[in-house]
Parts: C-alpha cells; sequence; structure tokens
C-alpha cells in the first residue's frame, strides 16, 4: 500500500490509512474491538460482543506506518507487538489471523 518505497505526504498517508482501516472493518465486522491508527481514524470491528459505554475492553492501536506495513504484509503482527509498535489490550485484540488485507 505505501508504493516502492516513496514517502506519501500527510494528505496521501490520511487517505491510505482510512481507507485500508475501514476496508478492514468491512472484512472483520463487528463491534468487540476498536482499532485506532489516531490522528486518522478509529473503526470497531471483530465479532463477539458489543461494546456500547466507556472504555472498550478490547483496543488496538498503532500508528499510520505501522498500520500500512501490517495491512499490506510487509510487516508481521508478532514482530509489530515484539518491537512495540502496536498496543493491544483485551482477550480479542489479535488481529493477526486478519492480517494481511
Amino acid at each position: 500500500m505505501t508504493g516502492s518505497g516513496s514517502r506519501m505526504d500527510r494528505k496521501e498517508l490520511a487517505a491510505a490509512v482510512k481507507e485500508s482501516v475501514r476496508a478492514f472493518a468491512q472484512k472483520v465486522p463487528g463491534r468487540s474491538v476498536e482499532l485506532r491508527v489516531p490522528p486518522f481514524v478509529a473503526v470497531q470491528c471483530v465479532e463477539g460482543p458489543r461494546h456500547t459505554r466507556g472504555t472498550p475492553p478490547n483496543i488496538v492501536e498503532t500508528d499510520a506506518a505501522t498500520w500500512l506495513a501490517l495491512a499490506d504484509g510487509s510487516l508481521a503482527w508478532a514482530d509489530a507487538i515484539a518491537d512495540g509498535r502496536i498496543s493491544a489490550s483485551g482477550p480479542r485484540s489479535d488481529l493477526s489471523a486478519y492480517l494481511p488485507l
């Protein structure tokens, strides 16, 4: 998704993140996990108990570059977790089975 190593400007980065996160939410519908890629987008995804109030019990948060690398398969979930590039909490927060897009 990031092309042949070329750097994106902020507008392109925002569009790529929003598009890919929304595609992920369509691929993995549900409301049990909140996936956040600040400051660009947050969605609810993954089947399971629906969360409606307060802080969700299952949260995944990462930066734009990490998300795009996960989405296009150039970074493995386990490596991103090990490097501290993903903050994941809750029993449903492991998204490795759904990536890459």
